[in-house]
């Protein structure tokens, strides 16, 4: 590798601790812990007030608490009001949907149990509930022919994700962590489980899914010098 290449990469690495480049899914740090601990010493959020018991193990698998996450957004917690709430699919797609949060819940179900990774070098495991996104998708009509899918968010930010990649992965649109409701503080209404991805690419607060085929298009993080592929090492 070069040392130009070297260079670059450690600059990127850089911004991630200063500028906290994990946004929407940039929340969290974990190995499991108690519900009210607020989680390890060190964590920039406060805790949320969970209101009842959160799951903490899954088929075996201990699992991290929404109260180990880090408060990394952009503009930080969001707070969306359900009853006013749409969530738009739009773009290259035959038939553009706008839907309220109720509208989504009722569309069949899906849970997985998926790492969340962050640039800066923290994980946490959670259980996620919540709509597939090819369901979302197929109900608008989408292009198939079509290359990618740009999240946009309610504090601004935006991402994007290969289309093959959400369709053959069946990523998730959730709406809940560890049996609980998503929170503010951790995306309500809904955030992208971009399983294999690094954190930036976990958008929350989302507010529209565009299908698109501009492959240009870079998000908030990737137009300031993030890798757009964001793929973990060893991940297929």
């Amino acid at each position: 590798m070069s040392r130009i290449r070297i260079a670059a990469l450690l600059a990127v690495a850089l911004a991630a601790v200063v500028l906290g480049g994990c946004h929407s899914a940039p929340d969290g740090e974990g190995t499991g812990g108690g519900l009210a601990s607020g989680g390890r010493a060190g964590l920039t959020s406060g805790t949320v007030d969970l209101g009842s018991v959160e799951v903490k193990e899954y088929q075996g698998k201990q699992l991290g608490s929404i109260n180990d996450f880090r408060e990394n957004s952009i503009k930080g917690p969001q707070r969306v009001d359900r009853a006013t709430y749409r969530l738009k699919v739009v773009g290259e797609v035959s038939e553009p949907q706008t839907l309220t949060y109720q509208q989504v819940l009722e569309l069949q179900p899906a849970e997985k149990l998926v790492t969340l990774n962050c640039v800066e070098g923290w994980s946490v495991d959670i259980l996620w509930k919540g709509v597939r996104l090819t369901e979302l998708l197929e109900q608008a009509g989408y292009d198939r022919n079509a290359k990618v899918v740009v999240f946009r968010c309610a504090d601004g930010y935006s991402t994007s994700l290969p289309l093959d990649y959400v369709i053959g992965r069946d990523l998730l649109l959730a709406y809940q962590m560890n049996g609980l409701e998503l929170p503010p503080e951790r995306g309500f209404p809904f955030q992208v489980v971009a399983e294999d991805k690094l954190g930036y690419k976990w958008a929350k607060w989302v507010t529209s899914i565009e299908v698109s085929n501009d492959t240009r298009f870079r998000g908030y993080w990737e137009s300031r010098g993030y890798s757009n592929d964001a793929k973990l090492p060893g991940a297929e």
